[in-house]
């Protein structure tokens, strides 16, 4: 016996030196160094960053390149010194009169160091204050060069990117997996000057024009009395608003769908919202919606899951994006267009193109793929380049130019505004992260800020004192000309705006069963979350209008009749395109939880462990105990374990409760004291099960599957091996969930 077990763990610990050898490892070191128990002494280096860490570009403030290497940027030296240089020799003792006495106002390393502290933070975003970045290229496929002359859309032509992912309506401390919209905000370093593209994961938004754009974010955010509820719209000012505003009806159906909820940024698509205007080299202009389609496909979390996530992860979505990248499971989207005929009317198929609270379906004008994005470093330092990077809807390169639409014109002037108080004044353009990759010779100077030092003596145009220095050029940013037609000022919007239900049913109508159900239960846990029976009766009167059976369902989880509707349905094509139950994807960067007995051994972990390396997912082991187990390492314990991090189970044992499954030790332990297997191992699974996800099981796990009660349900997998038990998994990744599971009751 003894003997086998030593034949084991030796194929196990060679299995784990071939992961190694493929420079397999698990992400999430937090330093480029190896740490000592004891405390450094010996002067060194400031350590370089990670391998997949990166900072903005070395140019100058006006654009020029420096050849600098990037860490230059980051502290230099061996010693602690003040900002101005100075080598320090204490800095854990403010200088005092004697030992008990008091400060001395001449401590200036003192009042240095805290006056810095008191001032670290600035004024964080009004809306998507929660963010992530990353820094990555953008490839052109050539497939755009007959619509726009912008160059970064090219075949083959590479464009640096800075991508900024965010949460709207919490704030900087909030969680990432509430139920909110995500912006998705990409900076474009042209050569031809800086692109913006400032979107959202949904195509639509709430209001129709930038007026009302304080009133639904005030409506959004926490009430003003109790600064609460934080990060979602569970409560009676949103659906106060929405209700009253049915122009919101669109975009609160996406955001009650699982679309409000997506399982990472990873998997979640992108949208510019508005239309905007192409120009050719030709001079010949189209209309276009801008996508971003992610390679992985669009996936979510369930609501449960969600839920829990928020409590033992806050910061779920931005791990889940850093460890990706960590890994070498690089993100990818592809950029598409929709275009449309640039007409006098402005619309398609009926469809008004500057209402930004309707969408194009795909079905009558399909997404162009035109390049692709691909993110592959993260930022060196979290507030000089997530915090401080600044977007703005008119930094627009030569091809690309806007619309009436009236949401749109409103954010040209709004982030401009914003980024003054945030950022200081006037140059935060010159901020390392926001600087352009093309010369500057903009003519605007001083400023709070200023870090270039501008030479001439004529920053006017025209000049003949620095010989005429800057010029202009035919070949440079056209605006484009528009007729604009004569008409009366009024505080109106088109006729073609007042529909406001037709595009909600439509996307009802597209989603499969279960889609449906997930989002009677948010509308039926959103509207229960309200305190006025108002509110909940008008939004009710709201679903009547989209459809009966949507409405019926929630009025009935509310206790409420069922009103008739107060508009024609009109009749509508599902769009496909719309529901993320379809298709296959790519199973890059999941995480595979096993679960390992140590006292029945690791047969086949590590051998299984490095198919998962292999397949491009990341295994994560998990057992009683940390330390190694047989030459396995082990990367969680069932008390630091929980279901929502993992997107698969594979159950190697059936580990007995461990010596820590006490309810006075560990909540999840439970009460229940007759079990053969550690109760958090069950919970674990059982939320696994709950939350459709695949769970496989081999050897002594098959236990685990009949005590919890779910062997033989659909994705509930027994195998021989771990290499069968894997096999048989894969496919169910796929799919993201094991929907089948749960038969839907609507239809």
């Amino acid at each position: 016996m003894e003997a086998k077990k030593a034949v084991k763990k030796a194929a196990n610990k060679a299995a784990s030196k071939v992961a190694e050898a493929l420079g397999d490892r698990i992400p999430g070191s937090p330093g480029s160094g190896t740490p000592t128990v004891d405390e450094p002494t010996t002067p060194i280096e400031p350590l370089p960053p990670k391998s997949e860490q990166d900072a903005p570009e070395t140019v100058t403030p006006t654009g020029a390149p420096t050849g600098a290497d990037k860490t230059l940027k980051s502290q230099q030296g061996e010693f602690l010194t003040t900002a101005q240089g100075a080598r320090l020799r204490d800095t854990d003792h403010s200088l005092k009169a004697g030992p008990r006495g008091p400060i001395l106002l001449q401590d200036h390393h003192f009042r240095e160091k805290i006056t810095h502290f008191d001032h670290e933070r600035i004024p964080e975003r009004v809306v998507h204050a929660r963010g992530a970045g990353a820094h990555g290229v953008f490839t052109g496929y050539g497939t755009a060069t007959d619509l726009t002359r912008a160059g970064f859309l090219a075949k083959g032509k590479e464009t640096q990117v800075f991508v900024r992912f965010s949460t709207v309506l919490g704030s900087r401390g909030s969680a990432d997996t509430v139920r909110d919209t995500r912006g998705f905000a990409t900076k474009f370093y042209t050569d031809e000057g800086t692109f913006d593209l400032v979107g959202n994961n949904i195509p639509v938004f709430f209001i129709q024009d930038a007026i009302k754009f304080p009133d639904i974010i005030h409506a959004g955010k926490p009430h003003p009395d109790r600064e609460i509820p934080q990060a979602q719209s569970a409560h009676d000012t949103f659906w106060d608003f929405v209700s009253l505003h049915t122009e919101a009806q669109h975009h609160t159906i996406w955001n009650m769908s699982d679309r409000g909820i997506p399982r990472s940024y990873r998997t979640m698509e992108g949208f510019g919202v508005h239309t905007f205007r192409l120009i050719n080299e030709a001079g010949e202009t189209v209309l276009a919606k801008f996508h971003w389609k992610p390679k992985l496909g669009v996936h979510s979390l369930d609501w449960e899951e969600a839920q829990i996530a928020s409590g033992v992860d806050p910061d779920f979505h931005r791990r889940d994006l850093y460890d990706a990248i960590e890994s070498g499971a690089f993100p990818e989207w592809e950029l598409g267009l929709q275009v449309f005929p640039d007409t006098p009317e402005e619309t398609f198929a009926g469809i008004d193109l500057l209402d930004p609270t309707k969408i194009v379906p795909e079905e009558l004008a399909p997404v162009q793929r035109v390049g692709k994005l691909v993110l592959n470093r993260v930022p060196t330092n979290y507030f000089a380049e997530t915090e401080q990077v600044a977007f703005h809807l008119g930094h627009l390169p030569p091809g690309i130019d806007v619309t009436n639409d009236p949401l749109l014109q409103g954010r040209l002037f709004s982030y401009v505004d914003t980024q003054l108080t945030r950022l200081g004044g006037p140059n935060y353009s010159q901020i390392p992260i926001n600087r352009p990759h093309c010369p500057v010779n903009d003519m605007l100077r001083d400023g709070f800020h200023q870090h270039a030092v501008h030479g001439g003596v004529a920053p006017y145009r025209p000049n003949s004192l620095d010989g005429g220095n800057p010029s202009t050029t035919d070949t440079g940013f056209l605006d484009i000309p528009v007729r604009v037609a004569e008409s009366t000022k009024v505080r109106e919007n088109p006729v073609s705006f007042d529909d406001h239900y037709s595009q909600v049913r439509q996307f009802w109508l597209s989603m499969s069963p279960v889609e449906k159900e997930h989002i009677i239960r948010a509308y039926t846990f959103e509207l229960a979350k309200c305190y006025e029976q108002a509110i909940k009766e008008r939004q009710v009167q709201c679903l009547a209008n989209i459809d009966p059976v949507l409405c019926e369902q929630v009025a009935t989880g509310l206790g409420l009749p069922v009103p008739s509707p107060t508009v024609e349905f009109v009749e509508v094509e599902p769009s496909p395109a719309l529901s993320q139950v379809t298709g296959e994807w790519p199973a890059d960067g999941r995480l595979i939880g096993i679960v390992v007995d140590p006292a029945a051994g690791l047969d086949g972990v590590a051998a299984v462990r490095t198919e998962i390396f292999n397949a491009g997912m990341t295994p994560l082991v998990i057992a009683p105990h940390g330390g190694e187990i047989d030459g396995v390492t082990v990367q969680r314990t069932f008390a630091t374990a929980r279901s929502v991090e993992f997107d698969a189970i594979l159950l190697a044992g059936a580990p007995a409760p461990a010596p820590d499954a006490a309810p006075a030790r560990d909540a999840k332990a439970g009460a229940e004291a007759s079990l053969t297997v550690d109760p958090r191992v069950l919970l674990l699974v059982e939320e696994a099960w709950r939350h459709a996800k695949a769970i496989a099981a081999w050897g002594g796990g098959a236990d685990v599957l009949a005590q919890a009660g779910i062997a033989g349900s659909p994705g509930v997998i027994s195998a021989d091996s771990g290499s069968a038990a894997l096999t048989e998994l894969q496919p169910l990744l796929a799919k993201h969930r094991v929907w089948q599971r749960f038969p839907a009751t609507v239809a």
